[in-house]
């Protein structure tokens, strides 16, 4: 599924037009990215939270020529899944 078709679902789920729904969606995207760009966590009891997490420094080496490279530090964003969802979808 595709933003557009989430947008799609969601507005016919949700009784709303499409444009509000997008406009909605786009809302919550922003939020998400400017609280996780502040390192905060970001939790919707249900479906699950999104978070920042450290990664280290560290050397790897190029498959191809076997040199070894400097991979830096970096953060990257974790999502967990909450307890509703991980039942709503093995079921």
């Amino acid at each position: 599924m595709n933003k557009s078709e989430l947008i799609r679902a969601a507005a016919e789920k949700a009784g709303l037009s499409m444009k509000d729904t997008e406009a909605a969606l786009n809302a919550a995207e922003e939020v998400v990215v400017k609280a996780l760009s502040e390192a905060e966590k970001v939790q919707v009891v249900g479906f699950g939270s999104f978070e920042l997490k450290e990664r280290a420094a560290r050397i790897g080496r190029n498959p191809k020529t076997k040199e070894a490279i400097e991979i830096p530090a970096f953060r990257t964003v974790a999502f967990k899944a909450g307890k509703a969802l991980k039942d709503a979808v093995s079921k």
